[in-house]
Formats: structure tokens, C-alpha cells, sequence
């Protein structure tokens, strides 16, 4: 696996992923209750955006730095402006919080989170971003087998019934791994229903998604809902020109929720001909 996510920190697809997570993290807190995280895919938890690999390809001038200098009034975005702030104030004015980063940073002291990265060097500079934080475990293992070994959560006494799956994959290879990504969200429900999961996802060109679109509508979810940024048209199958998330168990009307930060960010971030979506694969029953 070759694959560093510090060469697209801060991409339009970063910004996309990381509104959505901070949202759905929201929804969870709102009730007093505790909750569990567990993010498979974590990378180093934390970027610079002056480092080599960030300034190599420029990928967050069009996304974290493009959204910072519009600067949105919608509140979902704001939100995430907010959190991408609290991060540089610790860590420095070219920080860029990952998703490990943003959960410790949204979710509460009785809350756990759970941090797998299969890469050895990502998985150890992972693990001394959050020593002292006693919430966090990082396991230097595969974040698909995690499904199986940590759902349903549990820590100590305390059986999690509510909680949040983030799985977001490299997609080194391409269209197999939407297969890999359905066979694990499917193991996922059959070990914790009640759960929310979300899978980020890469768009070249929408038409090629349609199996797997078809295919998520058939997990046994209770509900099933895309949300689709596209920042260009989709007429090149050689570049990202958009991402989406498909969320399984969002929360209640997390569509409606989500219809007013996504118009924000195609206004802010996208080109001419830019679009975005949220579709119900499988409305709530």
C-alpha cells in the first residue's frame, strides 16, 4: 500500500467528507447518551498544508483555502471553518486536521473512538498525535477486518448502542474496491445495525457508479442516502472531479440538514458546471 493521503489534505473532497463527519458527529452528541467511533481508514491524523507532499500537488488551494477565503455563512460550514481553526490554533497556521483529529475534537469526554491505519509509519505518527488522549485507540491493523474484531463496540462495561462507522478508503484499485467497501459496510450491519456508517467515495464520471449505487440500495439498511459533490462536470474518467458519501442510518432528516451546506460548498468551491446532490438510495421507512 503506497497510498499518503498528505499529497490531497485539504482537497475539495477533504472539505466534502470532513462537513459531512462533523455534522453526523453532532447528531450523535445532541443526545446524552455515549457513542462510539470508529474511523478504518485514519491515516496520520493530522497534515501540514506547507509540507512537501501538500505543496506538490496544490490540492487545497481549491478546497480548505478556496472555502476560507469565501467563508460561507451556512452553519455546517462554519462549523467545520471553526474546527480547522481550533486545530491551527494548537498545531500551527498550516495544520490541517484529519478525520481522527476532527472526531476527538467533536465527540465528548465519555465518548470512544477508535483509530485504524494499516501503512507502519502513518499508523505510528497516528498513534503519537493522541497519546494523552485516553479516548482514542489506534490499532496499526486493517480497518476492514476491524469491522468484524471491534462491532458491535464495547469498552469495559459500557456497550455502545449508538455511534458512527466512517470508512474512507485509497482506492488504489479503483472500481474493486467499491466491492470491498459493500462486502465490509454489509458485515458492519450484520455486527451493529443500529449504527450510522458512512463510505466516502471518488466520482470520475457518475455513470460508473450506477452498480454500485445499485448494490448499496440492497444492504440491509434501515435507510440509505447519498450526498454528491461534483466541484466540475463529470466528462473525464482521468481526474476526480467530485466525491460523495454514501451514509447508511443517517440520522433523522440529516437530508434536509445536509441540502443547504452542499449548495455552500458547489457555490465556493466548484467551477462552471459544478453540481451537487442528496439522493435516498433507500428512504427511512
Amino acid at each position: 500500500m503506497n497510498y499518503r493521503h498528505a499529497f490531497h489534505a485539504g482537497n475539495h473532497a477533504d472539505v466534502l467528507k470532513h462537513v459531512v463527519l462533523l455534522a453526523l458527529c453532532d447528531a450523535l452528541t445532541a443526545k446524552p447518551t455515549p457513542c462510539f467511533a470508529l474511523d478504518t481508514h485514519a491515516g496520520r491524523g493530522l497534515y501540514r498544508l506547507d509540507g512537501e507532499a501538500a505543496q506538490k500537488t496544490g490540492e487545497a488551494q481549491d478546497g480548505i483555502a478556496r472555502l476560507q477565503a469565501q467563508a460561507p455563512r451556512d452553519p455546517a460550514v462554519q462549523r467545520y471553518l471553526a474546527a480547522v481553526r481550533a486545530c491551527r490554533t494548537r498545531h500551527g497556521a498550516q495544520a490541517y486536521p484529519g478525520s481522527p483529529w476532527l472526531l476527538a475534537h467533536a465527540l465528548r469526554e465519555g465518548d470512544r473512538i477508535a483509530a485504524c491505519e494499516l501503512h507502519p509509519e502513518e499508523a505510528h505518527v497516528l498513534r503519537a498525535q493522541f497519546t494523552d488522549d485516553t479516548r482514542i485507540a489506534v490499532h496499526a491493523r486493517d480497518g476492514y477486518a476491524a469491522l468484524k474484531a471491534l462491532l458491535p463496540p464495547k469498552h469495559g462495561a459500557t456497550r455502545f448502542a449508538r455511534g458512527l462507522v466512517l470508512i474512507d478508503p485509497p482506492y488504489e484499485a479503483q472500481l474493486a474496491e467499491f466491492d470491498t467497501a459493500l462486502a465490509a459496510l454489509g458485515e458492519g450491519l450484520a455486527r451493529w445495525p443500529q449504527g450510522t456508517f458512512a463510505l466516502w467515495y471518488p466520482i470520475k464520471q457518475g455513470r460508473a457508479l450506477q452498480p454500485f449505487r445499485r448494490a448499496a440500495a440492497k444492504l440491509p439498511a434501515k435507510s440509505a442516502l447519498l450526498l454528491e459533490l461534483l466541484v466540475r462536470p463529470d466528462d473525464s474518467p482521468l481526474r476526480m472531479n467530485g466525491s460523495g458519501l454514501l451514509v447508511l442510518n443517517p440520522p433523522w432528516q440529516f437530508d434536509v440538514a445536509m441540502r443547504p451546506p452542499l449548495e455552500a460548498l458547489r457555490a465556493a468551491l466548484g467551477e462552471p458546471g459544478a453540481s451537487a446532490g442528496i439522493t435516498w438510495l433507500k428512504p427511512p421507512p
